[in-house]
């Protein structure tokens, strides 16, 4: 039997699955109703990008398990590549 991730995995091939990364920095923000999250991981220098409805609680330090596409956002100007996340479990 597929996992969630699998069948997402398969369905789309531009998803990446990225497993036990450790998280450097998590910033969240309140945005048109909306609190926007930004993940940084360690190894990484691209943010990783999600919103949810309410606060959470930090993963700063902690591993977690992400499904995310990569996606360009413009910036003063300029397209700085993020990586949009689809899913994200702590690990």
């Amino acid at each position: 039997m597929k996992s969630d991730v699998d069948k997402l995995l398969e369905k789309n091939r531009q998803l990446n699955q990225l497993d036990m990364a450790r998280v450097v920095s998590h910033v969240q923000r309140e945005k048109d109703g909306w609190v926007l999250n930004t993940v940084m991981l360690d190894g990484y220098d691209v943010p990783f990008k999600y919103s949810r409805k309410k606060l959470y609680r930090s993963l700063q330090g902690a591993r977690v398990n992400l499904t995310y596409y990569p996606q360009l956002e413009q910036v003063a100007g300029l397209d700085v590549e993020i990586m949009k996340v689809v899913r994200i479990r702590q690990a």
